[in-house]
């Protein structure tokens, strides 16, 4: 998807100096457990689904939104995995520096949507189920650093304990 016109107007006031965006992480797995990434046009590295909030969109119908374009799968959001701010500055071919309050989402399929996954637009190159223990090269940093957040997660819900991820003085908790 190209860059959105509320992210264009503003850049038109602010140049490229920083801009701070809400983001959306989606990690959805199958019923065999395995997870949707898609290849992207960019970088050609393999990445959990991701994207930006559109002004006052919620960011679970984010996330949603972003993996049915990329990838066709109809997916559900089930948790928050965490919430988490970037400390990097990420700057773009075009000049433009932009860091990134990630929320990341645990999703299932939809019952009764589409499970199988296709290329849903330019952003990426491929799409398709992984196992956990088997994924492609070369993976997006973003996606090695979010994986080790949902294990996290998923370790922790199945000892009885799903509180989404979040740091506070320095520590994720």
């Amino acid at each position: 998807m190209p860059t959105p016109e509320f992210v264009l107007e503003l850049r038109k006031k602010i140049g490229h100096d920083l801009l701070w965006l809400i983001g959306v992480t989606g990690c959805v797995l199958d019923g065999e457990g395995r997870i949707l990434l898609g290849r992207r046009s960019d970088t050609g590295e393999w990445a959990m689904v991701y994207g930006i909030n559109e002004p006052g969109e919620q960011p679970a119908d984010t996330v949603v939104r972003e993996i049915k374009e990329e990838t066709g799968v109809d997916a559900a959001v089930t948790d928050l995995v965490s919430v988490v701010s970037s400390n990097r500055v990420l700057t773009y071919a075009n000049g433009d520096n932009t860091m990134y309050m990630d929320h990341s989402f645990l999703c299932a399929l939809k019952p009764g949507g589409n499970a199988e996954p296709f290329v849903g637009d330019e952003e990426s190159l491929n799409v398709g189920w992984f196992d956990l223990d088997a994924l492609p090269e070369p993976l997006a940093a973003s996606t090695v650093e979010r994986l080790a957040l949902f294990r996290r997660y998923l370790d922790n819900k199945r000892n009885g304990d799903a509180h989404a991820l979040f740091v506070t003085d320095g520590q994720l908790i």
